[in-house]
């Protein structure tokens, strides 16, 4: 075994059906009064149920979380908690509106109580992202990782299976990515391998069940687990080429962020797969592909289940390649194979078109 060092976070964690109806309770046991509930303008709707549950704890909602963390966005959220005299801030939905309480709390320090509605893995990490011309920046602070998380699958029953599916692949890129870093413990790997595994048994059944189906709610449980786990992975080690390229893409060209996750992860993997034959073997095998090629089996799940396997299907054009490829190139950060124009070239391109995963 190689050596490693391990770093935990107090986090409070929540889990399984009905857990929503102990939110006022979690408030209390942080000490806030006054919340700032946040969430999507498609997602009032719920954030007015929560709302309603806490009562005279509610300072207020903001519904204008959007996707990638627009900076301009992330000071109105920060003026409208000023305002109101919040203690604490409640972000109910996705990565999007987690990552809006996140940019609050780094500025703020207040506190965020995280409730998932899709599986980004955002809340168990203490990674924040802010989009500011067109350029996503990235970077970790411990203040930004959410004290309590509320994990009830009673929420995703609704999701609809093709964001379902997207956002669990993109959770699946959080694991996949840690069995290679190079900070990777015993700890993360066994999250990686088993968030893996729980989201390559739901996701099929999620895309092919019926709603109300008893394996369909099985299935929302086990993909809201391996989010967990994936995003545990994400929160404790370092990323590579696959979460830089998704980054670039999505806060230059605006691309959805799962979506692009789910596109670029098996080229991502191939083009790393001769530095990291393990990480693939481990891939496959939690996936049940019955081979070694980790890259092929993410793919082929992804087209199984009717996600979009091309960046250009996303809106991104040929010409974009060119850019991306730079802008990947920009800054030098830790990857199991070197960073090599040539090659993330025809990674970009290969994603751009749709074509399976090859080695590079």
């Amino acid at each position: 075994m190689h050596p490693f060092a391990y770093q935990s976070f107090p986090q409070r964690i929540v889990f399984g059906s009905g857990s929503l109806a102990r939110l006022a309770s979690e408030v209390d046991a942080l000490g806030a009064t006054r919340v700032l509930v946040l969430c999507t303008p498609g997602q009032r709707r719920l954030a007015e149920g929560v709302a309603d549950a806490l009562g005279a704890r509610c300072a207020g909602i903001f519904d204008g979380a959007v996707m990638h963390v627009p900076i301009e966005q992330a000071r109105r959220a920060r003026e409208m908690a000023d305002q109101c005299g919040a203690d604490c801030s409640l972000a109910i939905g996705g990565g999007s509106t987690i990552g809006l309480g996140k940019a609050i709390a780094l500025e703020s320090s207040l506190p965020v109580i995280a409730v998932p509605t899709t599986y980004s893995g955002s809340e168990m990490t203490p990674i924040y992202g802010l989009t500011d011309a067109g350029l996503k920046r990235t970077g970790r602070d411990p203040r930004v990782l959410p004290r309590t998380v509320i994990y009830d699958p009673d929420l995703s029953l609704g999701l609809p299976a093709a964001i379902s599916v997207t956002s669990g692949i993109n959770a699946i890129a959080h694991a996949a990515e840690g069995l290679y870093a190079a900070d990777r413990n015993p700890v993360s790997q066994w999250m990686a391998r088993d968030g893996i595994a729980a989201l390559g048994r739901a996701l099929p059944v999620i895309a092919d069940a019926a709603p109300g189906a008893d394996a369909l709610r099985e299935a929302r449980s086990d993909a809201l687990y391996g989010a967990w786990l994936c995003g545990s992975v994400l929160g404790s080690v370092t990323v590579g080429l696959h979460h830089k390229l998704c980054h670039t893409l999505g806060g230059t060209l605006n691309l959805p962020h799962a979506e692009v996750h789910t596109v670029v992860l098996p080229h991502a993997l191939a083009y790393n797969a001769p530095a990291a034959p393990d990480a693939m073997t481990a891939i496959a095998d939690a996936l049940g592909a019955g081979h070694g090629d980790g890259p092929r089996a993410v793919f082929d799940l992804a087209a199984r289940l009717g996600a979009p396997t091309s960046l250009r299907e996303l809106g991104m054009s040929v010409g974009d390649i060119d850019t991306i490829t730079a802008l990947a190139l920009r800054n030098q950060y830790p990857n199991p194979r070197p960073l090599e124009r040539e090659g993330i070239h025809q990674l970009l391109q290969d994603a751009f078109e749709g074509r399976p995963p090859r080695m590079t």
